[in-house]
């Protein structure tokens, strides 16, 4: 039977059409079934007429847990569109940045046709990113329930007035202050709304969960890293009349009256996203933040050499010595 990859392109660019129809083309010629929404379909054979490809309807031809991935052309965003579509089921995404940083894309665009030959391959991993459950309380009622993969951002509703609030960890008040918002993210969003709020970049491969307060009036507003199985809390509060918004991965929101209080916790699902290469992530952190390395030398020795050091580092350790 032929494996179906559902390719999902932000329809709004130019750029993303034209890598959704050559996408496609490749993927038909390889022998695979290519599948979209009827709507980006549309859009596109709205500006390039009927795709020389034959292309499946999701939710008409083929149910989503008939796919076998997903291949994204664009942004982040677009890849975040693309999460909330096959959360539920065990199909990974594969993205092919057509943005900015991209960081949650595994490609350029200037490699599509390599992307495709590794898709047609099967010549990729997946790996699991984790992902928070939030939930918005008020007067002791659950008003919203929702999800994110990057961060969910308690943010000011009036951009004249400073929202405050106050930060809990397990169920302990950490510390209250005046602020422009919160940002309680995942590694995954170490990268995007927690970093330009001063969080910590966060390698994907450490469980956590990050607090980064935004413009916060306070003296101690440093962001926090705790345990992956903590119970995150920010609480609106009601000394003035000033009232939050929740955004989750910018894409779901909620009104935070005062006194409302967001509750942030691991999620049992994750979202799939699938590496066609074993890059690094500081590698990947460098290439995407275009950082300068210039004078690095690199590890004392040969290769071999370092494995050496590194053995024996481990087996000092475990002895509890010095060597």
């Amino acid at each position: 039977m032929s494996r179906r990859i559902l390719v999902l392109a932000h329809t709004g660019r130019q750029a993303a059409m034209a890598a959704a129809q050559e996408a496609c083309t490749q993927l038909h010629s390889s022998g695979l079934i290519p599948v979209m929404r009827r709507k980006d379909l549309e859009d596109i054979q709205s500006v390039y007429g009927v795709l020389t490809a034959p292309t499946e309807i999701l939710g008409e031809d083929v149910a989503l847990d008939g796919v076998d991935l997903g291949m994204v052309l664009g942004g982040d965003g677009t890849i975040l569109r693309a999460a909330e579509l096959v959360r539920d089921t065990n199909v990974p995404l594969l993205g092919v940045n057509l943005g900015h940083v991209g960081f949650l894309a595994e490609s350029e665009r200037a490699d599509l046709a390599q992307t495709v030959h590794w898709v047609v391959e099967r010549a990729y991993t997946v790996e699991e990113r984790m992902t928070i459950d939030v939930k918005v309380w008020f007067e002791n009622q659950l008003i919203a329930h929702t999800w994110a993969l990057n961060e969910a951002a308690i943010e000011k509703a009036d951009r004249q007035r400073m929202l405050e609030v106050v930060v809990e960890v397990d169920a302990r008040p950490i510390s209250s202050f005046g602020c422009d918002g919160v940002v309680l993210a995942t590694p995954t969003g170490s990268t995007a709304y927690s970093f330009s709020a001063g969080g910590p970049v966060v390698w994907p491969e450490v469980e956590a969960l990050l607090i980064a307060p935004i413009s916060a009036h306070a003296l101690f507003s440093r962001p926090l890293v705790v345990a992956p199985a903590s119970i995150l809390a920010v609480e609106v509060l009601t000394r003035t009349d000033a009232a939050g918004v929740l955004w989750c991965d910018g894409r779901r929101s909620a009104e935070l009256p005062p006194g409302a209080r967001v509750e942030v916790t691991r999620s049992a699902i994750p979202v799939r996203l699938a590496r066609t290469r074993s890059t690094p992530f500081s590698e990947r952190l460098v290439r995407k933040f275009q950082l300068p390395t210039q004078g690095w030398r690199g590890p004392v020795g040969s290769p071999g050499d370092l494995s050496e050091s590194v053995e024996i580092s481990r087996h000092t350790a475990e002895r509890g010595g010095s060597a």
